[in-house]
């Protein structure tokens, strides 16, 4: 019941960008994504579409597309920025 998982051109930007350290944290919890889509500690975003996990000060903001199995990673980017 594995998920495809889909990285928009803004959060592949974004997390090319980030440091080393933080880059394999983010891009292992985005993998894990696949398996579980909705991982403890994930909120549903109010005022728009989606959902956020957090990873240290990072968040990765992505829909869910339950019939089509797929996970659309929309955002990725520092708390303070990546709601803006």
């Amino acid at each position: 019941m594995s998920y495809k998982i889909t990285i928009r051109r803004r959060a592949a930007k974004a997390l090319a960008n980030l440091p080393n350290k933080d880059y394999q944290k983010v891009r292992s919890t985005i993998r894990e994504l696949a398996e579980n889509p909705r991982p403890q500690g994930c909120l549903k975003l109010t005022g728009r579409d989606g959902w956020r996990i957090r990873v240290g000060v990072y968040r990765v903001i992505y829909g869910i597309n339950d019939e089509g199995k797929k996970v659309i990673v929309l955002d990725i980017g520092h708390r303070r920025d990546v709601y803006r």
